[in-house]
């Protein structure tokens, strides 16, 4: 969940990198460093963000046209200066940076010490670099690529690590296994990085690592293998993004960004999958592989955090409208329970980074069972993209904020065409009600827009709620993964403790925390529940809980029985959820700012989850 960064050329090392950790800093924020090497290598580090190593920089040097950089999210050790990357091996031959977790640091550290090395941090890493410079020091014929490679070999983990070796000033090595890693190529230089947010600068050519490769690097050549020494092809690609996509622009924050960048994420991930007469919905990810989901006898949507919940607007649709049973898994608990699974299921993996570690896992594991595995992700080249059989890619662009918003509605777009693509092949939906699902869908964008346009009233409504120490939300039917999301949204980047339930479990014990400092936000949009969750929302009046609403436009029934709503314009209820999240995006994000909460970079929290 670190983000690395690295450079070889000739420019000077330390404006890119610095540019580059600042670019990946929602990676993780714990501590910052970077090693620069021009006639020594030189190593800096503090604890704290991006702008505390930048302030610690400008009294030391800076010169040099190789170098290393990392933003933390811990795992092993504290978050101290000690324990900030890049480490330092015991005798100085190697700088490294790492992003992962090494499962069998505490047997190699007992060997290592055995032999005489002692340690600094209290990091699996600094075992990492140790082990290296322990296989470096075994005969002269052993090259800092050599090294690298007998100590990989070694290690149980996963890792993303970009080394450099004293000995070998002109070179960068740089490895992968379960940890995301981009080299960038320039003219005469190359760029590394976890993800190309930190290359767009310089490059749009690069290079994705798969698990097991070794680059080595120099300002002039590229050359990959495994660990075991087999050279490996390499493909360029060419990523689509722009600078822009990594601004605030006029927005105090990316999540506020974000939020507001809905209505075009939305239009952007169904456009060109939609025929012009809304008769037909192509989805070409899935073109050849169509025939076994439409014949599955299960599907299997597996995700963490908010792509779970897209996962559950998914289940409640698919079973609606294309009557193929479905269930939804925690990627995290569904890789290591040993689930029953035959060649005839169909898994779908939800990632928005496709780089999350339990999700990868997860459909590793169930794939080696022969079952076909779909992924539905953001990013172009992840590893989820690369090592599922077949896949829709969602148009959310470039998403920066901890706290997943547009990635959200993006899933659930991707999971409502298909869910509607089934339905019309299996026959379950007439010619009408299909055309008039698909309008329904088309017109969210233009629905979002007019929800966006009151923010202010939103905004005026957090600020009663500014204080609050728990929160309850309610939904049901596909309104209740609406009512979990929201939940999530606001524990964190306010943390504020909230809790999300269907509403029909209410008074099987979460009722007994209502009283009147407790604020219940209650997603009750006109659909075939609405009398029910009418009848929870009395029951929480009942016992004075402050009652926020979100209700479909023109629903007076519920004003004067709620403390405050908000309106949001009449659709069918399968796309509802896409307009129904977004009060909850901007009320989350409203209380948090009055809090003084980091909103873009919530404590404890990083984006891209690639350690267990």
């Amino acid at each position: 969940m670190c983000g690395i960064v690295g450079y070889i050329g000739n420019k000077s090392a330390y404006p890119i990198i610095i540019q580059g950790l600042q670019r990946l800093e929602y990676r993780g924020y714990d501590s910052a460093g970077m090693a620069l090497y021009n006639e020594a290598l030189k190593v800096y580090k503090c604890k704290g963000r991006v702008a505390d190593l930048e302030k610690h920089m400008e009294s030391n040097d800076t010169l040099g046209s190789v170098g290393i950089g990392h933003t933390r999210w811990a795992t092993h050790g504290e978050p101290n200066d000690r324990n900030a990357h890049p480490h330092t091996s015991m005798n100085g031959n190697f700088v490294l940076v790492h992003n992962g977790i090494i499962e069998n640091y505490a047997e190699l550290k007992s060997d290592l010490k055995k032999n005489g090395v002692t340690f600094q941090s209290d990091t699996d890493t600094e075992v990492l670099v140790n082990l290296i410079e322990y296989f470096y020091k075994q005969g002269d014929e052993i090259t800092g690529e050599i090294a690298v490679r007998l100590a990989l070999s070694k290690i149980v983990g996963a890792y993303g690590i970009a080394v450099i070796c004293k000995n070998e000033k002109d070179q960068l090595i740089c490895a992968r296994k379960g940890s995301p890693l981009v080299i960038g190529i320039g003219h005469g230089e190359y760029f590394i990085a976890s993800d190309a947010t930190p290359i767009i600068n310089y490059t749009n050519s690069v290079i994705y690592l798969n698990d097991h490769d070794v680059a080595i690097i120099t300002k002039d050549s590229l050359t990959l293998k495994t660990i075991e020494n087999t050279p490996v092809p390499f493909k360029i690609t060419k990523i689509d993004m722009s600078i822009g996509d990594l601004e605030k622009g006029d927005f105090e924050h990316f999540m506020l960004k974000e939020i507001f960048e809905q209505p075009k994420t939305i239009e952007d991930t169904f456009r060109g999958r939609i025929t012009s007469d809304h008769q037909e919905i192509v989805l070409g990810g899935l073109l050849d592989i169509f025939p076994k989901i439409l014949n599955a006898k299960r599907i299997i949507l597996i995700g963490c955090g908010t792509s779970w919940h897209a996962a559950l607007v998914g289940e409640y649709l698919i079973e609606e409208y294309a009557r193929i049973p479905v269930e939804v898994e925690y990627a995290s608990e569904f890789r290591y329970r040993n689930p029953i699974l035959t060649t005839e299921d169909v898994v779908i993996a939800i990632s928005q980074s496709g780089e999350t570690a339990d999700t990868l896992a997860a459909l590793r594991m169930a794939k080696e069972k022969g079952v076909t595995i779909i992924g539905i992700c953001n990013v172009v080249g992840s590893s989820i993209a690369r090592e599922t059989d077949a896949g829709v890619y969602t148009h959310a662009g470039v998403e920066i904020g901890v706290a997943s918003t547009k990635a959200f509605t993006a899933q659930v777009t991707v999971l409502t065409l298909l869910a509607l693509k089934l339905a019309k092949k299996k026959g379950q939906l007439s010619n009408e009600i299909f055309l008039n699902l698909v309008n329904e869908l088309t017109e969210i964008p233009e629905k979002l827009k007019s929800i966006l346009i009151k923010h202010p009233h939103i905004k005026n409504v957090a600020l009663k709620y500014r204080d609050a120490v728990n929160a309850l939300y309610l939904g049901r039917g596909c309104l209740f993964p609406v009512a979990l999301e929201g939940a999530l949204k606001l524990k964190e980047i306010s943390y504020i403790h909230a809790e999300g339930y269907a509403a029909g479990e209410m008074k099987h014990g979460p009722i007994a925390l209502v009283d009147d400092n407790l604020p219940v936000i209650v997603v009750a949009a006109k659909d075939s529940y609405y009398e029910k969750i009418v009848s929870n929302i009395q029951e929480v009046k009942a016992r004075k809980g402050n009652i926020i609403a979100v209700v479909t436009e023109g629903d007076d029934g519920l004003k004067e029985m709620v403390n405050d709503l908000f309106e949001i314009p009449k659709s069918h209820p399968a796309v509802t959820p896409l307009l129904a999240i977004v009060p909850l995006q901007l009320f989350s994000y409203y209380i948090a700012v009055l809090r003084g909460c980091d909103v873009d970079q919530p404590r404890n929290l990083a984006k891209s989850v690639t350690v267990e």
